[in-house]
């Protein structure tokens, strides 16, 4: 792994931390790199059961880091790289924001300090952010003449009205953690995000495995769909889950008011 990116694991639980603190984790390409490849490595293992991604020290993330422009300007002018599908359906730079949605476990987001342009993208990747009630935020792509172009144009429209989206990417102006509540894009506030992000996935990581990926599939996979064809998803996920092992065992151990012991 990358000095940009630190993952720690605890009973099924694992914890992805930018780790370029003096820099307020600032996006360089390494960075995006290694976020991208802990996401990527993290989702093809069945022992995690869900994730949370922070950073150290005073910040979230800053965003794009203005000294590493010239080298993701060089990077970006070879060939297609925008336009290259190289992870599934995107690019390196949604990769770092999709890869969070897309992976079968769980992410939740803890957020201090603030989360700038391409860090606010790769934070609405997770399935859930818990923030400080200091955080601030900004869509600030548009003051360096650019767009939200990190998968944000699919994960804002998932959480918040248009108008929003318009008024915070035309303007890039910076907002503070109870109005991102009162948006959508934070689930809720806290004093210590951290500590909540940890119980919560600890929360998660006793569930039925099986039964949590089925849910996050779900969710994800009918949000654009019609009525009739999410009545169809669900009879199909619950079909795969209904009388298998670990859906047997989390009925036993409720009766039998232990534990469970969940095959991952």
């Amino acid at each position: 792994m990358s000095d940009r990116v630190r993952i720690t694991e605890d009973n099924h639980v694992a914890t992805v931390t930018l780790t370029r603190a003096d820099k307020r984790n600032a996006l360089d390409l390494e960075m995006i790199r290694a976020i991208v490849d802990a996401g990527e490595t993290l989702g093809a293992r069945k022992d995690i059961r869900a994730v949370v991604l922070t950073g150290d020290g005073q910040a979230f993330s800053a965003g794009l880091d203005l000294a590493a422009l010239p080298e993701i300007a060089k990077f970006a002018m070879q060939g297609d790289v925008f336009l290259e599908r190289t992870h599934g359906n995107s690019n390196l730079f949604q990769a770092a924001s999709m890869v969070w949605a897309e992976m079968p476990q769980p992410v939740i987001a803890a957020v201090h300090g603030y989360a700038f342009g391409g860090a606010f993208q790769i934070m609405l990747g997770a399935d859930m952010r818990i923030a400080a009630p200091d955080t601030r935020f900004s869509i600030m792509e548009g003051r360096w003449g650019i767009i939200p172009d990190m998968g944000g144009m699919v994960l804002m429209r998932r959480l918040a009205r248009g108008d929003v989206i318009r008024k915070l990417t035309y303007s890039a102006e910076q907002f503070e953690a109870p109005q991102a509540l009162d948006w959508g894009f934070v689930t809720e506030l806290t004093d210590a995000p951290l500590d909540r992000a940890h119980a919560l996935a600890a929360e998660i990581a006793g569930k039925s495995p099986d039964a949590i990926r089925a849910a996050k599939a779900l969710i994800r996979d009918t949000e654009l769909m019609g009525w009739k064809e999410t009545l169809v998803a669900e009879s199909h996920a619950q079909e795969a889950l209904m009388g298998k092992p670990n859906q047997m065992e989390a009925v036993m151990a409720g009766l039998q008011k232990r534990a469970p012991n969940f095959n991952d």
